[in-house]
């Protein structure tokens, strides 16, 4: 049986990967493909790594969100971002690693990673 300090900290840990994903409309949106061939190409560890990064370096102007089939099933995992005022950028056979540097470089320095790009892929 958990402690209530333990189960304190599993609700603040949770509160916080919530609010990742209930940010405000004029935000950065991150969006997973998690339709049945996304989840079966890995969407779903992409998905987390995105949350739990975004969580980590306390990015509260991020929104991490799934969707259903984005529609190019042979490049999934797939993940769009959108920033206010940018063309949205659409990676491709995206992993937890890449998601990872996707935050950094991207969402916190302002500079896609063209290489994980759908552009690079084709």
């Amino acid at each position: 049986m958990k402690s209530l300090q333990e189960l304190a900290a599993i609700r603040d840990r949770m509160k916080q990967t919530v609010s990742t994903r209930e940010a405000a409309h004029d935000s950065v949106r991150v969006v997973v493909g998690m339709a049945t061939c996304g989840i079966a190409a890995g969407a779903r560890p992409v998905l987390n790594a995105f949350t739990e990064e975004v969580a980590r370096r306390e990015l509260h102007d991020v929104l991490v969100t799934q969707t259903g089939c984005i529609g190019i099933c042979q490049y999934e995992p797939v993940v769009e971002v959108y920033m206010p005022g940018k063309e949205k950028v659409t990676y491709v056979k995206m992993t937890p690693e890449k998601a990872v540097r996707v935050v950094g470089e991207h969402l916190v320095g302002g500079t896609p990673v063209t290489e994980y790009t759908i552009g690079a892929a084709r």
